[in-house]
């Protein structure tokens, strides 16, 4: 079956390109290329990886390539992308085995986001009912805040080229059953995946209706009435269930070029989790260190008050103590 559609659909797209001849038209067609590039650093966990499998398997016109080796030299990334034909690079750079950074470029010619990955759940974690089909083509839905600032412009124009799987790409397939929603709040980007679910809403009423008419004499004549009118009313309910995976994005520099140039864009309100971490740390030391002097002082004044033997103006030593007894 498969070969029988290749061979239609490339008939189909000869007749396509005769007429388009004919037309004149030929000239202002333009073929969205686009081919992704995704891999990871060395030091991913295994949720991380997850995550990748889940976007490979939800965008078609992805490759995947093994780990890579370096941290500070990315732009090796341009390379490996022209080597496997691939004009966006989407790379997951792990950092103390708990950090996520996501890069998603441009190749070779940039820009360049940089964002920290947190809050993702896979499709294993989540157990979600919705369900796509793999290779099928997805809605992308952005956000009304994203043409509120440049920088969310770029970013906008970004994830479109990677999360956005041209018509006719290879693995690819000509359906459309979910929708990659993009949200902004809190200066995050929240990423979400839903299928496009349709009911027909006739459809139960009609049959509530034959199995009430299963006793009466005259029920052919009802349920002709019934499938005749509900065959008119009958209109097909979109709802939406979420697949995953589920994931937030905080944006943190631009670069003009492709993993390197000047920055276009840098978050100023953006902190390190390194830095909350040892922020965390220095709150806990502290804390530690307020008891310790509180012990201090309690100690000097029980000395003082002569509570303690041995202590303060106020302890006597006795003439019988061991101590004076046998030196």
């Amino acid at each position: 079956m498969a070969a029988v559609y290749k061979s239609l659909s490339k008939a189909n797209r000869k007749d396509d390109d005769s007429d388009q001849e004919e037309t004149g038209n030929s000239k202002s067609l333009k073929h969205n290329k686009q081919r992704v590039l995704i891999l990871s650093s060395r030091g991913v966990t295994y949720r991380h990886r997850h995550l990748l499998n889940d976007l490979y398997s939800l965008l078609p016109h992805s490759r995947k390539d093994a780990k890579l080796d370096t941290k500070t030299k990315l732009y090796q990334l341009n390379e490996l992308a022209e080597l496997y034909n691939c004009n966006n690079v989407f790379f997951f750079e792990a950092r103390k085995n708990q950090d996520l950074y996501l890069w998603m470029s441009k190749a070779p010619n940039g820009p360049t986001v940089k964002c920290h990955l947190q809050n993702l759940h896979t499709m294993e974690e989540l157990h979600f009912p919705g369900n796509c089909l793999k290779g099928s083509r997805p809605i992308l839905s952005f956000d009304a805040h994203f043409d509120g600032a440049p920088h969310l412009r770029v970013i906008k124009e970004l994830l479109s080229h990677i999360f956005g799987v041209p018509k006719g790409a290879r693995k690819s397939k000509p359906f459309v059953d979910h929708v990659m929603g993009f949200t902004i709040a809190d200066g995050k980007i929240w990423i979400r995946c839903y299928q496009v679910n349709e009911t027909e809403p006739g459809a139960k009423k009609l049959e509530g209706a034959e199995d009430t008419e299963m006793g009466d004499a005259d029920t052919p004549k009802k349920k002709e009435k019934a499938k005749s009118k509900g065959g008119k009313s009958a209109e097909t309910e979109l709802s939406l269930i979420e697949i995953g995976p589920r994931f937030v994005l905080t944006p943190i520099v631009i670069l003009e070029s492709s993993f390197g140039g000047p920055v276009i864009y840098e978050n100023k309100e953006f902190v390190s989790p390194n830095q909350i971490r040892a922020d965390l740390r220095r709150s806990k030391a502290g804390k530690y260190n307020k008891r310790a002097e509180q012990g201090t002082e309690r100690k000097a004044k029980r000395g003082e008050l002569g509570l303690r033997t041995g202590a303060g103006d106020g302890g006597r030593r006795d003439e019988l103590d061991d101590g004076d007894l046998f030196r």
